[in-house]
């Protein structure tokens, strides 16, 4: 178990309206199902408020809505969800490193490695890459030559940085991450497939987290630029020349097609999937499984994916779907008999 901490203690980092005893202590978070008297829970959706009356945990963070739905220790504020949040990374910090290189590391002459940054097994650091200050590699990462990685970023075991790519602070990137891979450049030449040389690169700002296995491919000839702040889940296919902006968050398996530019503080569901060369605007919400065909130029909710249904109402819908504009010509065929009709009477 980890480090236990007062009420009062976490009230004074992160603010908030404690009531009840300052002095209980906590060391973990839990769901309020399955939390014991040493844990902090938390109330975000009056669904759960009868978990509330039966949860073992010792304190609980809720919303000002809620301020007296319990008698235990409580810290009430604006936004339980978000205040969880940081209650849990501060309960739970990432794991230390060891400042210095493996022995196994491959690391170039030429190579600029801070002194506090640590360096896994059996990673590889081509000539010129930059590690910045407090920077972890874990096992087997590949780091391409002329790479820059800024400081407090976090790459876990296998992860494969391409020749040239920006790194920036305080950046998370998930095992199996490939970044900067070439784009998907190809030209028909005489009946046979010519590849286009891929030279530009990619460029990631600060606070931004990649997910397992993610790929996120270099420009063509301008680079691929994620913006600061941007999460990205797993499985996750970012093609050349997209630009993700500032605080976009992109859910797991979405694809998003080469020359996409996607705005500030978006919102991508898992399995969605963006054609090239479209502009999304600023605080988009697109919702899973929904595919866009068209640039969207006003903020909002997009949906496209079609509802499930038992298997046999599904056949039958779609047999409809088949048959609507012949459906719609008749619909407006009738509208004109009837006005016609209607003329007739007057």
């Amino acid at each position: 178990m980890g480090q236990s901490f007062r009420l009062s203690d976490i009230v004074g980092r992160f603010g908030g309206e404690l009531i009840g005893d300052g002095e209980i202590t906590v060391s973990r978070v839990a769901t309020l199902a399955s939390a014991e008297p040493t844990d902090i829970s938390f109330l975000s959706s009056g669904k759960y408020r009868q978990q509330l009356e039966h949860s073992r945990a010792g304190a609980f963070i809720l919303g000002k809505s809620d301020r007296d739905a319990t008698e235990k220790p409580r810290i009430v504020c604006d936004n339980p969800y978000v205040y969880f949040a940081r209650v849990s990374s501060f309960l739970n910090p990432a794991p230390s490193a060891e400042p210095g290189i493996h022995p196994s590391a491959v690391v170039h002459e030429h190579a600029l490695i801070h002194p506090s940054a640590s360096i896994g097994p059996y990673c590889c650091i081509g000539s010129n890459a930059r590690i910045g200050e407090n920077s972890v590699l874990g096992a087997s990462c590949v780091i391409g030559e002329d790479v820059t990685i800024g400081s407090n970023a976090r790459l876990y075991a296998g992860v494969s940085v391409y020749q040239g790519c920006i790194i920036g602070n305080d950046c998370i990137i998930h095992s199996g991450a490939v970044i900067g891979a070439d784009g998907f450049g190809i030209a028909m030449d005489q009946g046979k497939w010519l590849k286009i040389p891929q030279i530009g690169k990619v460029l990631i700002g600060n606070d931004v987290e990649i997910g397992a296995n993610t790929t996120i491919d270099r420009g063509a000839l301008d680079d691929t630029i994620i913006e600061e702040g941007v999460k990205i889940d797993n499985q996750v296919q970012v093609a050349h020349n997209v630009v993700i902006g500032a605080h976009t968050a992109i859910a797991g398996c979405t694809g998003i097609a080469g020359s996409t530019k996607i705005g500030r503080y978006c919102k991508i569901g898992g399995s969605g999937m963006i054609l090239g060369h479209l502009h999304i605007a600023d605080h988009v919400d697109i919702s899973a499984g929904t595919m866009i065909t068209k640039s969207i130029e006003a903020p909002g909710a997009y949906t496209s994916i079609y509802p499930f249904a038992p298997h046999r109402e599904w056949l039958r819908n779609t047999a409809h779907l088949r048959h609507l504009n012949e459906l719609a010509e008749k619909v407006r065929q009738l509208g004109k008999d009837i006005e016609a009709l209607e003329r007739k009477k007057s």
